[in-house]
């Protein structure tokens, strides 16, 4: 490791770069770059996550390890449980890093990692892997303890990207799209609509299909995690469903249901994976997240978005009018706006949002 000294002016450079980031995927590939000076890894993997529900989403940065099969193979070990250390656990331990060995790895030779979670607020919001060949030195403490410490920066310069999609749905927008994979994960079918989305996708490790179409990794892993789920708790007749949002490269917002279904006898079926443009109950946890709003302000704003006063609002929840125009400034200053009327169009007409009913 450097000196002390250079340890602190690598941290700089390496957050610097990031807030000159436009988007995640320059993200990735800025602070990988950044930290290989300070870190040294052979190899690397960069991914954003859903930060409710965890699974990996677009876009996901990939240093020396290889095709689209390499990369489904280390998910799916990490998905059904192999890794001495999941991600799932490493995002609620008190250290959001941590360096583990494991002789099964998918890329010969890489079997010593640093694994982070990035992230901020209790939440989720990427992962990142670094890989040393067979035989190097494990990661040291410093080593972790640097990565460790980048978690939360880096996770909300993520997070600041959430605010700028485009949430408007294209007018020419089909219907839900659908892919079926046999119970082993092999897709098996798919139709015009998924071919549809799936063309709509950003760059990134794919896996390929006898179906004429590569599968991002984001959308096996989604399909992986509901096989898993469904097994897991003995296909009970609802299945066990795992959801993960996607941007576009066009900066739309698509979400995607899989889902694994039960033959006869409730024995295993196939894994049901629709895509589709997402809608405002979809978004509500990003957009709040992005935004940084708490529970109540994201009570107080959908109650504004419906025409109440600020009486009305204290009357509703309980609470007295001083408080409400508390909640409404700090609401303000995060959305930066200055009106009620710029509040609802920012974080209605411009998100996805959903609106509350009376």
């Amino acid at each position: 490791m450097p000196s002390p000294s250079a340890i602190r002016r690598r941290r700089t450079e390496v957050l610097s770069s990031a807030e000159r980031a436009e988007h995640a995927g320059e993200l990735f590939a800025v602070t990988s770059a950044r930290l290989q000076r300070v870190v040294a890894f052979d190899a690397a993997v960069w991914s954003a996550t859903d930060p409710e529900t965890g699974l990996v989403t677009a876009p996901m940065r990939v240093e020396n390890l290889g095709g689209g099969e390499h990369c489904a193979a280390y998910w799916e070990s990490e998905i059904l449980g192999e890794s001495a250390l999941p991600f799932r656990d490493l995002a609620r331990a008190a250290v959001p890093a941590a360096s583990v060995r494991s002789g099964r790895r998918p890329w010969q030779g890489e079997n010593e990692e640093l694994r982070a979670v990035l992230r901020t607020a209790g939440r989720p919001w990427g992962v990142v892997s670094l890989f040393r060949g067979k035989g190097r030195a494990p990661f040291g403490a410093e080593e972790l303890e640097f990565v460790a410490g980048l978690s939360m920066p880096l996770a909300a310069r993520l997070r600041a990207f959430a605010r700028r999609a485009e949430v408007r749905q294209a007018p020419d927008a089909p219907g839900p799209g659908l892919v079926l994979f046999d119970p082993s994960g092999t897709a098996t079918s798919i139709n015009e609509e998924a071919r549809h989305y799936l063309a709509q996708l950003p760059d990134g490790p794919y896996v390929s299909t006898a179906l004429g179409v590569r599968l991002p990794i984001w959308i096996v892993t989604a399909a992986l995690q509901a096989r898993t789920s469904a097994h897991a708790h003995g296909l009970v007749s609802e299945g066990q469903a795992a959801l993960v949002r996607i941007r576009t490269v066009d900066g739309r917002w698509l979400v995607c249901h899989a889902s694994s279904l039960s033959g006869p006898g409730r024995s295993a079926g196939p894994i049901a994976l629709v895509i589709e443009p997402a809608a405002t109950s979809d978004m509500a946890v990003i957009v709040a997240e992005a935004y940084e709003l708490s529970p109540r302000e994201l009570e107080i704003t959908q109650l504004i978005a419906l025409g109440m006063t600020t009486e009305e609002i204290a009357g509703r929840l309980f609470i007295s009018p001083h408080t409400v125009r508390d909640h409404i400034k700090s609401t303000f200053g995060k959305a930066q706006v200055s009106s009620r009327g710029e509040l609802v169009a920012r974080l209605f007409a411009e998100n996805y949002w959903p609106r509350r009913t009376i």
